[in-house]
């Protein structure tokens, strides 16, 4: 699926809207193959991500875990030393 499509679930702090929607308008251009879509396809893409925005927030909403949430600098910290290891870059 997107690589730019981050775990939101069970961070510290949790998941912000905005993040969220930005989730759901990833998933959705992946989806249409367009990134700017056609004034023609613009409603129908507007609703689309503001209707996977809401699934997303009540899936996030409902879920449930007992593992202690995660830190997002420290998951951070993780990504970016993995890109490192296998772009061959720095950290």
């Amino acid at each position: 699926m997107c690589r730019s499509i981050r775990t939101l679930f069970n961070l510290e702090p949790p998941a912000t809207s905005e993040e969220v929607n930005a989730a759901a308008l990833q998933y959705v251009r992946k989806l249409s193959g367009s990134t700017h879509p056609s004034q023609a396809n613009q409603e129908a893409f507007d609703r689309a991500v503001a209707a996977v925005a809401a699934a997303t927030q009540e899936l996030m909403d409902t879920l449930v875990t007992s593992a202690a949430p995660r830190d997002r600098e420290v998951e951070a910290a993780k990504a970016k030393a993995r890109a490192a290891e296998r772009f061959g870059t720095k950290p």
